[in-house]
């Protein structure tokens, strides 16, 4: 075995990794080369395909390299992966908790696999419950905890042996804000009582921010690295915030800032559009005239104002100039006139009352009320177990409520479930898709199982196929695909049948920030086609996009309102801490005696 010595615990030098599909290979990793510093917290940054999975997998010495080299902790991976497994602790996206087990005992269990004395279990236990926030829970099983709840539990799991190196793979994916919080408190407790090194890749970029350094890599290739800083420097004068007082709603005021030729990007954030400009502005009065032909304002009324750049705005614009640089044909668009629901009147195109659906003694859903209008985007938020995909499953006919009044598009859940659901596109947390089957084959059983024959299914098909640009995947298995096709294919077959209603149970969990932009244009284009969206996410800025939303905890609804009015009553304009104050008071208030 060749032992290095280095300050640093990660070195790797001109890495190269290759998959052979059928008809394709696919280069995941091209002469990438970086090193971390010992102490700190690393961010491995990119869109869906960048590598970063496969990077992760290598340095754990699970795959074996094509070319380079790649040194943890001394140690050559390809001379001695299973030593390296043996210091290293990594947690994947789908840790390996025992579902059958009690927290108590998956943690006995994973102290057995990594050779944990048993002098120091009771000790090392402890801490970790405790830092975790898990001791009253030890007993529990793993399979009746929350998402949240389960990754704090992984990352115990991972942590039992305190390594000096750190893998985490999108450890906040399907997190809820508050546990999202939580997790980072134990990372860098860990960090700064241990001295750990931690590579951590995540889809959410505002956690790129809480990096020392950041390591972006964009289709296999490093593209940038530094501290986040180094990326929004550069981004001086070129973000704002924009809103009109002219008639047509928020979701026009971003289709036009969008079209404007000197405009990078453009994302909705309550009631105003956040501005990324591809040139520096030295004043919003210059932003004005940008916005003029002729002398005629093309956008009326706007209010403009200077804001800090986010790491998000420099990924962005990043690989949009890798994008630009590349030959282009124009994006499809999604054919929103065939979508547009059949019937348009005033009626709510849901309504739920007094809503409460029982496990047993256990209450998930708890008094429910309110309604949602045709053609608005309605979130629905809450921390991991606060009931919305049970919500989600009853108004979808796919589980009966224990009581209360349920009105799906004009019809009543109790008495026409079946021509209910045939109204309803619902796109579930995991994706049901059938892992086996090809994107073509999965086309194939949805629009066949939603009823459609003959041409028309054949048009269908084509439209999934076009629109969400899977031409080039159609004899691929779905499980086979990157995360943000799953998605379209997904979204895809939820649409087939050109639904009234459309649910989103997560619908962008783990998908890169690009892809949550694709994403997010066909939603607002589908509202303004008049189809009714409902939605559940843990990105609290995607809440922003919602005309109207409901905050949940135990069961209950916490808040209700346009995003401005429910920042207004937290107190607070960012939508993460006002999230955070409603539910944090909620618990506090049931800890009252």
């Amino acid at each position: 075995m060749t032992v290095m010595t280095s300050s640093s615990p990660l070195i790797i030098k001109g890495v190269s990794k290759q998959f052979t599909l059928p008809g394709r290979v696919i280069d995941a990793l091209s002469d990438v080369s970086f090193d971390i510093r010992p102490g700190q917290v690393t961010g491995l940054i990119g869109a869906d395909a960048a590598g970063k999975t496969t990077l992760m997998r290598l340095i754990a010495g699970l795959l074996t390299l094509d070319k380079g080299s790649i040194n943890v902790l001394g140690m050559e991976v390809a001379e001695a992966p299973l030593g390296i497994q043996s210091v290293i602790g990594y947690m994947p996206q789908q840790f390996g908790l025992y579902q059958d087990l009690t927290v108590l005992e998956n943690l006995r269990l994973y102290a057995d696999l990594q050779g944990l004395a048993q002098a120091q279990r009771p000790e090392r236990f402890e801490k970790l419950l405790a830092m975790s926030g898990l001791a009253p829970f030890g007993n529990r099983l793993a399979g009746n905890l929350s998402g949240g709840m389960k990754q704090k539990l992984g990352l115990a799991c991972t942590l039992l042996k305190s390594p000096d190196l750190l893998l985490l793979d999108e450890p906040t994916v399907g997190v809820d804000p508050v546990s999202r919080r939580e997790l980072w408190q134990i990372v860098y407790q860990a960090v700064e009582e241990q001295g750990m090194s931690v590579l951590l890749s995540t889809a959410y970029l505002d956690e790129a921010e809480r990096c020392h350094d950041i390591k972006l890599l964009h289709e296999g290739r490093l593209l940038a690295q530094g501290p986040p800083q180094h990326f929004t420097r550069p981004l001086n004068n070129r973000t704002f915030l924009v809103s009109s007082r002219a008639p047509g709603g928020k979701r026009q005021l971003k289709n036009q800032m969008a079209a404007q030729p000197w405009v990078q990007d453009a994302l909705i954030l309550g009631d105003d559009i956040r501005i990324l400009t591809r040139e520096a502005l030295q004043t919003p009065n210059e932003f004005l005239h940008h916005n003029t032909v002729a002398g005629q304002s093309k956008l009326h009324d706007l209010k403009i104002e200077a804001v800090e750049a986010r790491f998000e705005d420099a990924f962005v614009d990043l690989l949009n100039q890798q994008t630009e640089s590349a030959p282009q044909s124009d994006p499809p668009t999604l054919d929103t006139p065939e979508i547009i629901a059949s019937e348009f009147d005033d009626r709510p195109a849901i309504e739920v009352d007094q809503l409460v659906c029982r496990f047993g003694d256990f209450v998930a859903v708890d008094h429910l009320s309110f309604k949602v209008q045709r053609g608005e985007i309605f979130g629905l938020l809450g921390a991991n177990g606060a009931g919305k995909t049970t919500t989600f499953r009853m108004l979808c006919g796919l589980l009966p409520a224990t009581e209360g009044h349920l009105q799906v598009a004009g019809l009543n859940l109790r008495h026409a479930r079946a021509q209910a659901r045939a109204k309803l596109g619902y796109m579930s947390q995991k994706f049901s898709l059938y892992g086996v089957m090809s994107v073509a084959q999965n086309l194939a059983f949805y629009s066949k199982v939603y009823g459609l024959k003959g041409k028309k299914r054949q048009q269908r098909m084509e439209w999934a196929i076009e629109t969400f640009e899977l031409q080039h995947l159609l004899k691929q298995p779905s499980r086979d695909l990157p995360l943000g096709f799953k998605q379209r294919l997904a979204m895809a077959c939820a649409l087939m049948h050109e639904p009234d209603i459309l649910f989103l149970d997560e619908p962008t969990s783990g998908v890169d920030p690009m892809g949550r932009r694709d994403f997010w244009n066909k939603i607002n284009a589908l509202a303004e086609a008049g189809v009714t969206i409902m939605v559940t996410t843990h990105f609290m800025e995607e809440a922003e996009y919602c005309d109207r939303m409901a905050i949940m905890a135990n069961g209950r609804i916490m808040a209700l309102g346009t995003p401005a009015e429910i920042k207004q009553e937290a107190g607070h304009s960012v939508m993460e801490e006002a999230f955070i104050r409603i539910i944090e008071a909620d618990k506090a208030a049931e800890t009252k005696p």
